[in-house]
């Protein structure tokens, strides 16, 4: 099965919003589950595309996952420097576990942000997400514990980065 990356398409943003929605409500990373405020900002791939870069993973079937790349500052930048690029939101539909979509996500944001002059890609990651935790260290990443921040009480969470 060949996975190909692209830009996300306006006509696919509600459907990867169900996606990405979907994967964090049904790994259990929503303390508040369906009631969880951050699940409509999970939902608004419209909003993420009009201040940062949307990637997704898709095969013959249709997407399998997606990616919000900031290669730069902006709203959507929460822990990146200057010469930082980020990720966040990182999604793969449940059928599409172990596939190789999140790691291809990850590769082509390594790319962009190599391509951009970044030095770096950084990101941050709930303590519950173990399998996204593995991919990052298999690929280089390491953890940056002085990083680590609070964006609600009760909620830390946890970063990573990879230096070019």
């Amino acid at each position: 099965m060949d996975i190909t990356i692209r830009d996300a398409r306006p006509d696919e943003y509600e459907a990867l919003g169900d996606l990405t929605a979907g994967a964090y409500l049904d790994d259990g990373h929503l303390s508040l589950g369906a009631d969880d405020p951050y699940l409509s900002v999970l939902r608004d791939v419209a909003g993420r595309a009009a201040q940062t870069e949307v990637l997704v993973a898709a095969a013959d079937e249709g997407p399998l996952g997606c990616v919000a790349f900031v290669p730069s500052g902006g709203p959507m930048a929460d822990i990146a420097r200057a010469d930082q690029a980020e990720i966040r939101m990182l999604a793969v539909s449940a059928a599409a576990r172990g596939r190789g979509a999140g790691e291809t996500l990850v590769r082509e944001c390594l790319r962009r942000a190599r391509d951009a002059g970044r030095t770096g890609l950084v990101l941050s990651t709930q303590p519950s997400m173990r399998a996204a935790h593995r991919l990052y260290e298999r690929l280089g990443f390491v953890r940056t514990p002085e990083r680590d921040w609070q964006p609600i009480p009760d909620l830390t969470l946890l970063t990573y980065e990879l230096t070019f």
